[in-house]
């Protein structure tokens, strides 16, 4: 199968389905290698920043294996946590997870949402707008299924800041260790060339911020992490 770098529209689309399908066993294990441990302090930014009411709805898009969706519940605010993905090996990991029957597990496309309108208090997803092929699509998507005064959260890799003195080691981290580590922990180094080339081709969150704002979000605001490589970005849907 081509790398989803090479294609694109839905092409693309499929090859990334493909490629999160065969990374699914080893996919949590990659994560906390490749951020040194600083994913969960991310998930637990974007859950306060969900500012999720007691007892509210919460959906978390691209769950994967449900990081994010576990930290929502873990707040003690969610009445109820969706995850849902387009991978549903990835799913079915994060069921086998301990407590991974308390989140409600939903194969959805992020373009195409199967819930209802002003559904949600909160929307969260970690890494989906870099595999998405229509982020404003996405985006609407989002806001449609929010209620009034509902906030979306958005986790994503970021191109290192230009100028930085460490832009030099970050690209070598990303173009030759997450490769070279992937390939021999997954066996798929292919998708470990894919996800570093991904996060230097992406858009920075300033970039981002401007899309949440073109989508109708107000209050919209962001915060780098990891020397500027990881960005969340949060806005609201007008009360």
């Amino acid at each position: 199968m081509d790398r989803p770098e090479k294609l694109s529209g839905s092409a693309r689309s499929a090859a990334v389905q493909a490629m999160f399908q065969q990374i699914a066993p080893r996919y949590d294990l990659m994560n906390r290698l490749m951020t040194a441990g600083q994913d969960r302090a991310w998930r637990r930014f974007v859950v306060a920043k969900a500012n999720l009411p007691a007892g509210g709805a919460a959906l978390d898009i691209a769950t994967g294996t449900g990081d994010i969706a576990f930290e929502l519940l873990g707040s003690g605010k969610a009445g109820l946590a969706i995850g849902a993905d387009f991978a549903p090996a990835m799913m079915v990991a994060g069921r086998e997870r301990a407590q991974g029957n308390l989140v409600r597990w939903v194969t959805a496309d992020a373009l195409n949402l199967p819930f209802a309108t002003s559904h949600f208090d909160a929307v969260t997803h970690g890494f989906l707008l870099r595999n998405v092929i229509d982020i404003p699509r996405a985006l609407v998507e989002q806001y449609r299924v929010l209620k009034p005064g509902g906030r979306v959260v958005a986790l994503d890799t970021a191109p290192p800041p230009r100028g930085s003195i460490l832009t030099p080691a970050i690209r070598f981290h990303l173009g030759v260790v997450i490769p070279t580590v992937g390939g021999l922990l997954t066996g798929n180094r292919n998708a470990y060339t894919y996800l570093p080339q991904s996060t230097i081709g992406f858009k920075p969150p300033d970039v981002l911020a401007g899309l949440f704002e073109a989508a109708g979000f107000v209050e919209v605001g962001y915060r780098r992490f990891m020397f500027g490589t990881v960005g969340i970005v949060w806005g609201s849907k007008p009360g």
